[in-house]
């Protein structure tokens, strides 16, 4: 039985700056299904509302209860650790974090930073760590399909690079965290066995879903997607669809069984 539907962005409803065919057809699909929907996604490069804008723009209506980012669940990680933010994260993230309370200490908060990560930014970043900061890492993804249809590091590269020079893990706050997970299906009362992911990345969508405890994640082949992908992490996809369109054809064919 299938009571909730994640669904990642970027590579599954949109590719850049183009909708993925089918996309918006596919989501009003569910919803005229009764099926309650999240759109979960470790994208840093942008802030919740332009985001929301972009989806808009798509003619897709979503509303930021819908939208679960990692810069909310830092949000509430500092709020509930009283730390202050340092920021190592791309310049659009700074307005999400504005508002917070002056903490007891300081947090390292790393996402993807663009050309921001440079020798000097990552080693101020390595001097907060050894001087006692805390250390989040909004997503720890691999790869993500740049604006030219080719893939490039992400921030999971130098989240890593990190680690290795402190000796530190990262406290991951986006996918592949089962918190990031299970708080998008408390937000709709949705338990994990009756739920299904849909993502365009095998490790931390797919992979990251299953571990923590969905019933099904689907890999779709677009976005990042490239062929092998379904085998090279565990566990392995529920199912290998095209696309967005396909993976709710699964989801409603098999809703009920």
């Amino acid at each position: 039985m299938i009571n909730g539907v994640l669904l990642d962005l970027a590579g599954v409803i949109y590719d850049g700056e183009d909708l993925i065919a089918g996309a918006t057809s596919a989501v009003a699909r569910l919803r005229e299904a009764g099926l309650p929907i999240r759109f979960v996604s470790n994208t840093t490069r942008s802030n919740k509302q332009t985001i929301l804008d972009r989806l808009e723009r798509f003619g897709l209506s979503v509303t930021g209860d819908e939208l679960f980012t990692p810069v909310q669940a830092a949000r509430d990680w500092l709020g509930r650790h009283q730390r202050s933010p340092y920021l190592l994260t791309h310049p659009d993230l700074a307005s999400d974090f504005h508002g917070l309370a002056a903490g007891q200490g300081k947090a390292l908060v790393v996402g993807d930073a663009g050309e921001i990560f440079d020798y000097r930014t990552l080693n101020e970043a390595f001097r907060e760590l050894i001087g006692g900061a805390d250390f989040l890492a909004l997503a720890p993804n691999r790869t993500f399909k740049d604006a030219d249809g080719k893939l490039s590091l992400d921030a999971g590269a130098f989240v890593a690079a990190l680690e290795f020079a402190t000796q530190r893990h990262a406290v991951v706050l986006g996918k592949p965290s089962p918190d990031f997970f299970l708080s998008a299906l408390a937000s709709m009362h949705c338990p994990k066995t009756e739920a299904v992911m849909v993502g365009d990345d095998a490790e931390t969508d797919v992979a990251g879903a299953l571990r923590a405890g969905l019933s099904s994640a689907l890999l779709v082949r677009t976005g990042k997607y490239r062929p092998g992908d379904e085998t090279r992490f565990k566990p392995q996809p529920t199912a290998l669809v095209d696309d967005i369109s396909a993976a709710v054809d699964w989801i409603i064919a098999t809703r009920s069984v």
